[in-house]
């Protein structure tokens, strides 16, 4: 009982999300509270309550951006794999109000993130390397989520169900009084699954507490999460393992803001917790492997940021972290690492931006590793600009690439750290009613780290540096309001990617997106909203697929709406990750009530 009050109170997955709002994603270039990444063009998703359709996972809302997201379920709150410019799913940095919390074990659990879709305000993709700024991972590009502040008296309750015995429920509180606030939100989440042993359970509670003074802001975010899942070959495609797996996840992120004049200091501390029960054949016939971990990640910050007319934004950040690990099969492990970053921004005239960042990391057995990035904007006129950006970044191991040992698959612990220079140039253009734009970028990577066989008769899959990749390719967006009822958000991702010359046998296989395009069409009628969803990818070797999603929506008053969605409408047969099948067409009805 102890653990359900708990549960209820902890925040939930960043998972239960609106999608179709009046303008679902902005396009436009949006400031990350960290001067440098204006630069970057980000996608921002914003979590507006009073209208769309909840999605149960942030993530899967995010599906129309050039986020890669490479699901073993439909919904995306159980385990999801995220890409950014064709990199690995370890290369994506995910943040919560530009904190990195990366999981040190591996990136398969870096989306299990204890907030309900009430406890964020909104989600930030940007794309481009940005280590310089975020800290290690972001050599495709960073994930930032933006928690939500308590800061009104509202009440939501909200449930539905789908195809598949599928059932949702969320129920959240917040109030305010004088200067403190607070909310406590809790979501619940199963499903029968799709076929045998895709069944899950999810619970997350949330608490979240904020405080207001002159000069100050005090924020405090509680959450756990509890999932249960058939894991069918998430870490064997093709093989047939009827795996299971079980993870509970604790976060505690608190941070202050004191602000006096131009000079602005952010004190903070972050601590997550991961516990991860796997049993590759729930069945045992095949294995008895079964294997425990516990991670955690604690890390002290602070960001003091100054305004002045000769230097304009300039910041400078501190860090002093630890990862630790204790596994039946990994073994016991722990490093710390020590960062610092400066970075400035400068407007030199109406046309011209200019910012640079530098960033020093050090970490226990890979020793200190320099990053850093030059950024500059050019206003053709009042409706194109033009950028150019380079920038050096790394990624260090997970334990998992590290130690880990199982039936099919052996990490190695003499790895090195991952290294890439990113280079982009883009251009953007407002239109009548919209904006169009295009990135080109090139990343040159070395040492990158996959899961890989020399020879094909190799009894196991190896942990190995892979010299010399380089990725190119070209993103862009078009938006546009066509009318007062309709309007449009696209994007288009294309990745170059080289076959391997060295010949490696990959476990996953190519699995990046050579092709990555999505529509999204928002309708407004007198009696409903509406959207129309369209999305196509092509991975190499392999046939494209194109995905179709539709919803509807009624507000019936002020208080209370009803909705109808359908995911996959024309039951498309499709695998994100190859050997591991997604669902069909999947059919849910819910209800939300907020006062």
């Amino acid at each position: 009982m102890t653990r359900l009050i708990l549960a209820a109170v902890t925040v939930g997955c960043a998972c239960t999300v609106c999608f179709a709002q009046d303008q679902p994603l902005s396009l436009e270039p949006i400031v990350v509270a960290r001067s440098n990444t204006r630069f970057l063009k980000a996608y921002s998703l914003s979590y507006d309550e009073s209208s769309g359709i909840s999605e149960g996972s942030p993530f899967k809302s995010l599906s129309q951006t050039p986020l890669d997201l490479q699901s073993r379920n439909l919904f995306g709150d159980i385990q999801t794999d995220m890409s950014l410019r064709g990199s690995g799913s370890q290369g994506v940095l995910v943040a919560i109000a530009n904190q990195r919390i990366n999981d040190p074990q591996t990136s398969h659990y870096n989306c299990d993130i204890p907030l309900t879709a009430a406890d964020i305000q909104r989600i930030e993709i940007i794309p481009g390397a940005a280590s310089s700024v975020f800290g290690p991972d972001a050599v495709g590009g960073v994930v930032n989520i933006i928690p939500k502040r308590p800061i009104a008296k509202k009440t939501v309750i909200e449930t539905k169900a789908g195809s598949h015995g599928t059932f949702y429920d969320l129920f959240s509180y917040s109030d305010k009084a004088g200067d403190l606030g607070l909310r406590f939100s809790q979501e619940n989440h199963i499903s029968g699954g799709f076929r045998e042993d895709t069944d899950f359970r999810k619970s997350t509670t949330a608490v979240s507490s904020s405080f207001d003074a002159p000069d100050l802001q005090a924020d405090i975010n509680l959450g756990y999460q509890d999932k249960e899942y058939g894991a069918y070959d998430f870490y064997t495609p093709g093989k047939g393992y009827p795996s299971q797996e079980h993870t509970r996840t604790y976060l505690l992120d608190s941070r202050l803001g004191w602000q006096k004049g131009e000079l602005k200091i952010k004190p903070g501390f972050l601590w997550r917790r991961h516990y991860d029960k796997f049993i590759l054949d729930k069945t045992g016939y095949k294995s008895k492997s079964i294997n425990h971990h516990r991670s955690d990640i604690y890390t002290p910050f602070v960001y003091l940021q100054r305004e002045s007319e000769l230097l304009g934004a300039s910041g400078l950040g501190l860090e002093c972290g630890q990862e630790r690990m204790r596994s039946g099969s990994l073994g016991d492990h722990q490093r710390g690492h020590k960062s610092a970053y400066i970075e400035d921004e400068k407007e030199l005239n109406d046309l011209w931006a200019i910012g640079g960042s530098a960033r020093l990391d050090d970490y226990d057995g890979f020793g200190q590793a320099y990053t850093g990035s030059l950024n500059s904007r050019y206003r053709l006129s009042g409706k194109e600009s033009v950028s150019l950006a380079v920038s050096r970044n790394i990624r260090v191991p997970s334990f998992t690439e590290l130690y880990y040992s199982d039936p099919t698959t052996i990490g190695y612990s003499g790895l090195k750290e991952e290294r890439s220079i990113n280079y982009q140039v883009g251009y953007d253009r407002k239109i009548k009613k919209g904006s169009w734009g295009t990135v080109f970028f090139i990343r040159k990577e070395d040492n990158t780290i996959d899961w890989v066989k020399s020879i094909p008769d190799q009894e196991k899959w190896q942990a190995g540096n892979i010299p010399g990749v380089d990725v190119s390719g070209i993103e862009s967006y078009f938006k546009r309001d066509i009318n007062a009822a309709i309007s449009l958000d696209s994007n288009y991702t294309y990745i170059n990617k080289p076959a391997d010359k060295h010949g490696y046998l990959y476990k996953y296989g190519r699995n990046y997106t050579r092709h990555l395009a999505n529509m999204l069409f928002s309708f407004k009628f007198p009696f409903a909203d509406s959207f129309l969803g369209v999305t196509y990818k092509k991975k190499p070797g392999r046939d494209g697929w194109t995905i179709v999603n539709t919803g509807i929506s009624r507000q019936v008053n002020k208080n209370i709406k009803v909705y109808l969605k359908a995911e996959n409408l024309f039951n498309s047969e499709y695998q994100e990750i190859e050997g591991i099948p997604q669902p069909g067409r999947w059919v849910e009805a819910g209800m939300r009530l907020e006062w």
